[in-house]
């Protein structure tokens, strides 16, 4: 599912302690550019880490068109698949892959912690860009190969993060502060949000998503892989 035309040129940060870490990827005149991926990397700044990816043209520069309801609603995002267990920021322990994302969803608000625009209004920011934790797991229903976030069937209690929004799914929206200037997104996470974790691995991903016509589970499918820093999601990326 994560397979992707271009390839890493992450060898050639053997040569250059400079990108010792990074993911250095080709550009690809197949893939939009606002999304086609050119380097990520993950390091450590003060009490942060910060989780950057930089892409062809300018950052943030496509969203989804608006859909007027929930079912079938799209979602963009920038992503950082990475090894970190997803105990790390507080669901249950060896749920899937523990990635970061940055979104945008013009059709619903999962950030009710939040006020993105300044409005007064915490439940109408789904077209602003925001950060989430998510747990990925494959799931044929959203095709062969395909993952989503993982649901949460009736009844189940598993654990969750505080600042977890209160749909049925493995997603926590915790408000970190990020910026988007011309190619560059930067997402800054408290490393004491992570228990100050030691060396992980990582990826970078450009994808879209979309909410099951049905509104059940697999509730958020991942449908369009934009591109993939590594080239087949095997993590190269090591946190600085």
């Amino acid at each position: 599912m994560f397979s992707c035309s271009h390839n890493t040129m992450d060898e050639h940060s053997k040569h250059s302690h400079k990108h010792k870490g990074h993911i250095l990827a080709k550009e690809s005149s197949k893939i939009m550019p606002e999304f086609d991926i050119l380097h990520v990397k993950v390091i450590t700044d003060g009490g942060h880490l910060v989780f950057q990816q930089e892409v062809k043209e300018k950052v943030g520069g496509k969203t989804p068109k608006k859909n007027g309801k929930l079912a079938g609603a799209s979602v963009y995002s920038y992503v950082w698949p990475t090894t970190l267990n997803s105990s790390t920021v507080g669901f249950e322990k060896d749920s899937g892959i523990l990635a970061l994302a940055l979104t945008i969803h013009p059709d619903f608000d999962d950030t009710p912690l939040y006020d993105e625009d300044g409005d007064g209004n915490k439940k109408n920011d789904g077209d602003k860009w925001h950060s989430h934790w998510v747990v990925l797991v494959p799931d044929n229903a959203c095709g062969k190969g395909s993952l989503k976030v993982r649901d949460i069937p009736n009844g189940v209690k598993p654990k969750l993060p505080k600042t977890w929004p209160g749909l049925p799914l493995f997603i926590d929206s915790p408000g970190y502060d990020f910026t988007m200037k011309n190619g560059e997104v930067l997402v800054r996470v408290p490393l004491k949000d992570l228990g100050f974790p030691k060396q992980f691995s990582f990826d970078g991903v450009t994808a879209g998503l979309r909410i099951n016509q049905q509104v059940h589970a697999p509730l958020l499918c991942v449908k369009n892989i934009f591109d993939v820093a590594s080239g087949d999601l095997s993590l190269p990326g090591r946190s600085l």
